[in-house]
């Protein structure tokens, strides 16, 4: 039994890292990596399927005896791209932070 467990445990973590990265031609993409180094290896994505936003993370730090109030915000820029490389191969997600590449995700067949 304990055996098959690790065995399942291996194959997730396997299945996870492929999660992580994205091949374009004979490169690949990591999470991590800047949005430039991205648009050098796999080109610009479709203008329809780009999308970008803004969110706002922080947090307020009170003094106990309100003597001082702390305001820490920050704006992040997301950035949503699809790439479809057509029938033959999948559709890729990813999402970027700051110009930062934080989730690579497969969306199925392209067309």
């Amino acid at each position: 039994m304990k055996n098959s467990t690790t065995w399942i445990l291996v194959l997730s973590l396997c299945s996870f890292n492929a999660l992580a990265a994205m091949r374009c031609g004979q490169r690949l993409i990591n999470l991590g990596d800047h949005k430039s180094y991205v648009l050098a290896r796999c080109g610009e994505p479709e203008p329809e399927s780009v999308q970008t936003r803004t969110k706002i993370t922080g947090s307020t730090l009170h003094h106990p005896r309100r003597t001082l109030d702390i305001h820490e915000y920050e704006e992040i820029l997301i950035e949503e791209w699809v790439y479809n490389f057509g029938p033959y191969r999948l559709q890729h997600y990813l999402r970027f932070e700051n110009g930062e590449l934080q989730e690579i995700r497969s969306l199925g067949k392209g067309h």
